[in-house]
């Protein structure tokens, strides 16, 4: 039986002890903080075949530049002397460019897709409940400008397969009869579901717990030792572990553990927001990405809104900037007239750290050095809708078996 030691308790690494725990191994998880502090809690919960498009893109530098001093602007990237920094910026720029889009939009769509589904067989389980809902996404504009753009990945998702369609004003408002929305159109993306994050989690550790999967609170790794091929021992502050094989899916802190193991990981944290009304007074029947302002809309677990958005590249040390979050509300307010929602005291808001790869793929395989080493991290902001999926292949490629689908655009060591 293999003993697996997998770094990092978000949904990644969840996901990843659930499929090596069926498949017969003996796991561990290793997590920095208590499993409550992650990612994987505070995001939108789509699970959405219908993101193709990578985060590096045309226009998004040029973008990124114009934004750079708007405090509540949707994307930022804090300018400082960090090599990794840089290093990840100039490997973006080259990434943000229309062929490698082209390319990235099979793999996008084939490791959603296998997610989804992977998800739905969850809902299958008893002890498994995060309510799941498959109502589709709407991806909502309110310019000719973002229009056109909707027409063309509407084109593009009937390229793919995928289930779509174009909603005029009209026909918009009647998805939503129960308040004014301002806006031109949509495009709803019937492949699309979406779910309760914080209740996944609680689902999936309870699960893990009682099947025998050991969890570890507060064990940051500190150390890694090796011999020529393969790692050897794990080292945090107070214990040290042995296993045939390590799974990194420490999510924003993926980096500083490959650096560990003599590994350039191309990665950098990007910072999201996020306010949950508990018992709403306002209502959505679907979740929606308002397309100008950047922002998601999901509404979550019968009685739960939550809006979330940002893509502020910086340093984990960096304090919250509020204003991104009174950015996202004031996005709400000109789309949803009738969303009148103040600004939360700041413990009410959340936040946390995606780990954005550089050409916005993430990094799903075996390291070059030493043989017994496995990288899930990367997802950007897909960590949850690819989590499910992301667990699946990890678990064959510890066993050797054929993947689900086809990795090699996940390869971790890709940019060298």
């Amino acid at each position: 039986m293999r003993n697996v030691i997998i770094i990092g308790g978000g949904i990644v690494g969840l996901s990843t002890a659930l499929y090596l725990k069926r498949s017969g191994c003996n796991v561990t998880v290793l997590d920095k903080n208590d499993f409550s502090n992650n990612c994987s809690y505070g995001n939108a919960g789509y699970v959405c075949p219908s993101h193709f498009i990578p985060l590096a893109t045309p226009g998004i530098v040029k973008q990124g530049f114009k934004w750079m001093f708007n405090s509540k602007s949707p994307f930022y990237v804090q300018p400082r002397l960090n090599w990794p920094l840089i290093e990840w910026g100039l490997q973006f720029i080259k990434s943000a460019n229309n062929k490698q889009v082209e390319a990235a939009a099979i793999p996008l769509r084939d490791i959603a897709l296998l997610s989804q589904h992977e998800y739905e067989s969850w809902t299958k389980l008893t002890d498994f409940k995060f309510s799941y809902e498959h109502k589709g996404l709407m991806e909502i504009f309110q310019t000719e400008e973002k229009a056109e753009h909707a027409h063309h990945a509407l084109e593009k998702a009937h390229e793919l397969g995928l289930d779509a369609m174009m909603l005029d004003k009209e026909a918009l408002q009647k998805m939503e009869p129960q308040t004014t929305i301002n806006a031109l159109g949509a495009v709803l993306f019937k492949c699309d579901a979406h779910l309760y994050p914080n209740l996944l989690m609680k689902s999936l550790i309870d699960h893990l717990k009682k099947n025998g999967v050991v969890l570890l609170s507060n064990q940051e790794v500190k150390k890694i030792e090796s011999d020529h091929e393969a790692v050897k021992k794990i080292f945090t502050a107070d214990q040290s572990f042995e296993a045939d094989e390590i799974v990194v899916a420490a999510g924003s802190w993926s980096r500083e553990i490959a650096s560990l193991l003599d590994t350039k990981l191309p990665l950098v944290p990007g910072r999201g927001y996020s306010v949950t009304l508990d018992d709403s007074p306002y209502k959505l029947n679907h979740p929606a990405v308002l397309m100008e302002g950047r922002v998601a809309i999901t509404p979550m677990d019968g009685n739960k809104i939550r809006f979330g958005g940002t893509m502020e590249i910086t340093s984990t040390k960096t304090p919250p900037r509020m204003n991104r979050v009174v950015g996202i509300l004031n996005a709400v307010k000109r789309y949803f007239p009738e969303f009148n929602i103040p600004m939360p005291a700041q413990e009410k808001v959340w936040y946390g750290y995606r780990p954005c790869s550089a050409d916005g793929l993430p990094y799903i395989g075996r390291i070059k050095k030493y043989k017994n080493v496995i990288i899930a991290t990367g997802h950007s902001m897909l960590g949850l809708s690819l989590g499910a999926g992301t667990g699946k292949l990890v678990d064959e490629i510890v066993h050797d078996r054929k993947t689900s689908i086809d990795v090699k655009a996940f390869e971790v060591e890709r940019f060298g």
